[in-house]
């Protein structure tokens, strides 16, 4: 039958799980087993097209394996269609840095990430970036990020001030867009213009993650056919109430599953 080794297509007499690792590996002590996106201890029968992964503890592998080998635990046949996809994501704070890391770790092939700032201490507390970043523009230090993260990915940036004149340009090669501005204006204007100049794409926007109210009050809705937003809608940042990592966590969750969702054809919230 032709099954799946470490992302290459293998034809095998085996039968079951435990048969095919003894046969490929002698010391299987140190050996992860996944199965169909399960890591597995117990045997199962092999079936046509099922994808197996075996990963060796503590040992690189090779350069042709390392990327199968990063999406073993994916869901069977997601990693072939997020390879193909094109995200562009508009701000890199809390929520655009957070959706960022989400989408490489995810396989996310291709990201356009935009913002014009800076990294500074007060972004330390919710932001996905580090000490050694601190004066770097964010486009440039979430880039070498995702580099550390997944090299596979193609990741452009643009380093610029997202306004009504250059979403157009900015936008015009991406599937899908993730609006991740802190402004409460900002976030209008984006929505708006994108609205007007893209009707056809898809648009994910937040509202709403401010302070520590309860994770569940962070919903995910369906306003339009093309627009998503994320968030409770009602607890912007203010003086009183600052943004902090878990909950700003929590509604870039939202952000990045629904894009994955939409790159699965999933338009449903």
């Amino acid at each position: 039958m032709n099954i799946f080794i470490n992302g290459k297509p293998v034809f095998t007499q085996c039968s079951t799980l435990y048969e095919l690792r003894d046969k490929h590996y002698e010391n299987t002590k140190n050996l992860i087993t996944i199965f169909n996106g399960f890591q597995t201890y117990d045997d199962f029968i092999i079936k046509e097209n099922d994808n197996i992964s075996f990963i060796i503890k503590g040992q690189m592998p090779s350069q042709d394996e390392f990327e199968a080998l990063m999406c073993a635990r994916h869901t069977p046949h997601v990693f072939e269609k997020v390879k193909k996809a094109h995200v562009a994501i508009a701000g890199l704070g809390g929520l655009g840095s957070n959706v960022a890391i989400s989408l490489a770790r995810t396989g996310v092939g291709h990201l356009h990430l935009v913002d014009f700032d800076i990294v500074e201490p007060s972004n330390l507390n919710r932001q996905q970036y580090k000490i050694k970043h601190l004066g770097m523009f964010k486009t440039e230090a979430l880039k070498n990020e995702i580099s550390e993260i997944n090299p596979f990915i193609e990741v452009t940036v643009d380093t610029v001030k997202i306004t009504s004149d250059n979403i157009e340009t900015l936008f015009k090669n991406e599937d899908i867009v993730c609006e991740a501005f802190d402004n409460p204006q900002a976030k209008a204007m984006i929505v708006n213009t994108f609205i007007e100049k893209f009707p056809d794409k898809k648009l994910v926007a937040a509202s709403g993650m401010a302070g520590f109210e309860s994770n569940n009050t962070i919903l995910t809705k369906k306003i339009t056919d093309n627009f998503y937003l994320c968030g409770d809608g009602t607890t912007s940042a203010k003086i009183g109430r600052g943004l902090m990592s878990p909950r700003v966590s929590i509604c870039a969750g939202h952000e990045a599953n629904t894009i994955l969702r939409l790159i699965l054809g999933i338009e449903e919230v």
